[in-house]
């Protein structure tokens, strides 16, 4: 089975042909979705979609991690990561995928 990517415009076309909307309003609506749910993520909160899952930014602190080539300390600066926790229904259809 060939990976595949979902991109923006395969959402926009998703749109045009389930809703019904022109193209051009597809895409700004698929776009407004994405900017409200990164501008939620960015300002900290997290982004909950029914039946899909949860986003969310974790603040991991400084440590001390090592080169596996070299063995050598490198120091590891506090950032912030995105994390993904799918809904149990999103882990059930995607272990159902994986039966056939």
């Amino acid at each position: 089975m060939p990976n595949k990517t979902l991109t923006r415009m395969d959402l926009s076309e998703a749109v045009f042909r389930e809703v019904g909307l022109s193209r051009n309003e597809s895409a700004q609506l698929v776009e407004s979705v994405l900017d409200h749910m990164s501008d939620a993520l960015v300002s900290g909160d997290q982004v909950k979609i029914s039946s899909f899952g949860t986003f969310s930014v974790r603040d991991k602190t400084a440590r001390v991690g090592r080169n596996p080539k070299t063995g050598e300390e490198v120091p590891i600066n506090p950032r912030r990561v995105l994390t993904f926790r799918p809904s149990h229904l999103m882990k059930d259809r995607v272990a159902d995928g994986n039966k056939s």
